[in-house]
């Protein structure tokens, strides 16, 4: 299995551009799956090209939330590749949905846990607010959960992965939602986590600058410079 960060607001990879948002590319699975399309259709594009990826290769797509820095890329995919399926939740807007059928592209709302593939499976909808899924994929190494900005709270969806995957957590990456909040609270869902076992961090995105120092302090060689561009391959984690 390998995740490529196609679309981050932190830089890793020189030429790759960065703006608000989050998208990643993961590879290595039965299908192909794109997690979440950034916010710029056309930046989305330009990075997927200078990554030398083919759109037509993505076979799944999951969707985040309804938020535009994790949806506002998709139209570029789609007009370029239609044929794929989406995985979204109930709580996405009408308009939304539509606007998507018009490529004559397939819809699955999820808001349960639900396998979209062999090994890999959508949180179904978590919080309240604000509803979220995020993507949990079986390894030989270990879990591994991908978050979009965790608004229900980063420390709910890892139990809530456990609980679908009955495994250790090798990996969490993505946003964490944690650049507002106090050191203290940061430094207490950090050491919440810690102890759930993930043995690698990549946050990225919405974590913060601050939250990002806390954790590299906390996971040491474990924590992973997540950015545009930034390629993992998960059999090169110990």
């Amino acid at each position: 299995m390998k995740i490529t960060v196609i679309y981050d607001n932190n830089p890793y990879k020189t030429g790759l551009e960065t703006a608000w948002g989050f998208s990643c590319f993961i590879e290595g699975m039965e299908k192909t799956i794109l997690f979440d399309t950034g916010n710029n259709p056309f930046l989305l594009l330009r990075n997927i090209n200078k990554l030398k990826i083919n759109p037509g290769d993505i076979d799944l797509i999951l969707l985040s939330h309804m938020h535009w820095d994790h949806t506002g890329g998709l139209y570029g995919i789609l007009e370029n590749n239609p044929d794929v399926t989406i995985f979204l939740l109930e709580s996405f807007s009408k308009r939304y949905k539509e606007d998507i059928k018009k490529f004559g592209t397939k819809i699955v709302e999820s808001p349960k846990p639900v396998s979209i593939c062999e090994d890999v499976f959508s949180t179904g909808e978590l919080g309240t607010s604000i509803k979220e899924q995020s993507l949990v994929v079986r390894t030989n190494r270990g879990a591994v959960v991908i978050t979009g900005c965790a608004h229900p709270g980063i420390v709910t969806i890892i139990k809530k992965a456990k609980d679908i995957i009955k495994d250790e957590i090798l990996l969490v990456i993505g946003g964490f939602h944690l650049e507002a909040e106090s050191k203290t609270k940061m430094e207490k869902i950090i050491l919440n986590i810690r102890k759930l076992g993930i043995r690698y961090v990549g946050p990225c995105h919405c974590t913060g600058e601050d939250a990002k120092q806390l954790f590299q302090r906390v996971f040491g060689e474990n924590f992973i410079h997540a950015g545009a561009g930034k390629v993992i391959n998960i059999n090169d984690l110990k």
